[in-house]
């Protein structure tokens, strides 16, 4: 006899199973990650046809099974009937699935990650579909909180490279900071560019110490001192080490990548972010907030190690709705 469960959670991915039957990917508050077949679930009047979509919240009962679970019996509790609606809501809820699906863990308790993750859900259904840079705003706003959770969050606030808080120069129309993918975060380019002197002035510093060295050998193998506390090496090779000699090793601090170039106003923005409500910005402009969630796609990306799909879709949502080249 099969052992059965419940468990309340929320469905993030389907795909067909056979003629008529739904294999549904939930994330749950008691059990985390699980996979589970909806029987008969594709079939026009079936009771599980509506509690399998996508972002749907029941009340479960679940049937193990020695390869996949069967729900058995299904109770709606919530729905977002407001994100099917409009394209730009849809591709942004399916983006923090993805994202949500990378982080969640299996058979392990996600109360933190279900609720984060409903909550900006009802966020994104409540935007106004006549502000489509509300929808880019709510999304940077939550993929920034997953990956808070997962302990992943960018450095925005300080210099990963002078550890100096950054503040957003709005007197400067030309004033920049870096962002860095590898190095995790904000990159001041003033302090970018003083690393990267000095290790030029090292570098040079070292090359002219090599070469007196090496000047030096060669006098003293032409010319061996008696009672040398070494033997000198045959054809002008260099000495061998003495015993109990230690070697220094120097770490230079490595000159982070720039990944991309932010202004005042996106920094601003990504600074926002770690807030607990987003919050209307003066001057933010839907360019702003793009190019905000395209920095943090590719951070996400490069951290979950696998590239987010549904981003292509808020692309074209966005080049739709503002005719911009992304």
């Amino acid at each position: 006899m099969s052992r059965t469960y419940k468990a309340t959670g929320i469905n993030l991915k389907t795909q067909a199973l056979g003629e008529s039957d739904k294999i549904v990917t939930i994330l749950t508050r008691e059990f985390g990650l699980i996979r589970a077949v909806a029987p008969g679930a594709r079939k026009h009047n079936s009771s599980l046809g509506g509690r399998s979509g996508m972002f749907v919240v029941n009340e479960l009962l679940i049937a193990k099974g020695r390869s996949l679970d069967k729900i058995t019996q299904a109770q709606t509790l919530k729905t977002y009937p407001g994100l099917a609606k409009d394209l730009g809501k849809l591709s942004a809820s399916q983006y923090l699935a993805e994202i949500v699906l990378c982080e969640a863990l299996s058979e392990q308790p996600q109360e933190e990650l279900y609720d984060l993750f409903n909550e900006h859900l009802h966020r994104l259904e409540m935007v106004s579909s006549a502000n489509p840079s509300g929808v880019l705003a709510h999304l940077a706003h939550g993929v920034f909180h997953l990956l808070a959770l997962a302990g992943l969050t960018p450095q925005v606030q300080i210099c990963c490279l002078s550890q100096h808080p950054l503040k957003p120069d709005f007197t400067d129309p030309n004033w920049q900071v870096g962002f860095s993918i590898p190095a995790g975060g904000t990159v001041s380019l003033e302090a970018r560019e003083r690393l990267r002197k000095e290790g030029e002035r090292e570098m040079r510093a070292e090359g002219q110490r090599g070469r007196g060295a090496g000047g030096q050998r060669e006098i003293n193998n032409q010319f061996p001192m008696p009672n040398a506390p070494y033997p000198l090496s045959p054809e002008g090779a260099p000495p061998s080490p003495m015993p109990n000699t230690h070697t220094v090793v120097v770490h230079r601090q490595e000159i982070p990548v720039i990944s991309c170039r932010l202004g005042a106003m996106e920094l601003a923005l990504l600074q926002h972010l770690s807030q607990p409500e987003i919050m209307q910005i003066d001057g933010a402009k839907d360019h702003h907030w793009l190019s905000v969630e395209q920095t943090l796609r590719q951070y996400a990306q490069y951290q979950l190690g696998r590239p987010i799909r549904s981003a292509t879709l808020i692309d074209s949502y966005f080049a739709a709705n503002h005719d911009a080249t992304v």
